[in-house]
């Protein structure tokens, strides 16, 4: 498969700042780690508590969706919502800023998904190399 990459792309990086470099290797960092992109796809449909967070994500420690969900929160992605009730209700949900990560998620995701096969092979050619050396 040939892919045309646009001279736009080519220079994206190249012409940024690098406070700008920053900002996408940040950002890459919140979502490459192992739980934020499984909790913002479980926000995508709308508002949910803790458990149901914990249910559709599957997996996932209590302390890990705490921590993951606090990142989000700190950085403008997610709002948490405590109602005063007995018992406590606490509802999380994807701010704007969060809903306009679905988007580039998902095209990152297909990306991922269409790739692995090619990526595998690349892997596994890599490893027979390195074990021939």
């Amino acid at each position: 498969m040939t892919l045309n990459v646009s001279d736009e792309a080519k220079h994206a990086f190249v012409e940024h700042h690098p406070d700008d470099c920053r900002a996408v290797g940040q950002i890459l960092d919140r979502i490459g780690d192992k739980w934020t992109v499984m909790v913002v796809g479980a926000l995508s449909n709308g508002r949910l508590r803790f458990n149901a967070i914990m249910r559709q994500v599957g997996g996932v420690s209590h302390r890990m969706l705490t921590l993951t969900l606090r990142a989000l929160e700190r950085d403008g992605l997610v709002t948490r919502t405590a109602y005063a009730t007995i018992p406590p209700k606490v509802e999380y949900e994807l701010t704007e800023l969060g809903r306009s990560l679905i988007e580039p998620l998902r095209v990152l995701a297909t990306w991922a998904i269409e790739h692995r096969p090619t990526m595998e092979r690349a892997r596994a050619e890599f490893e027979a190399v390195k074990k021939d050396e």
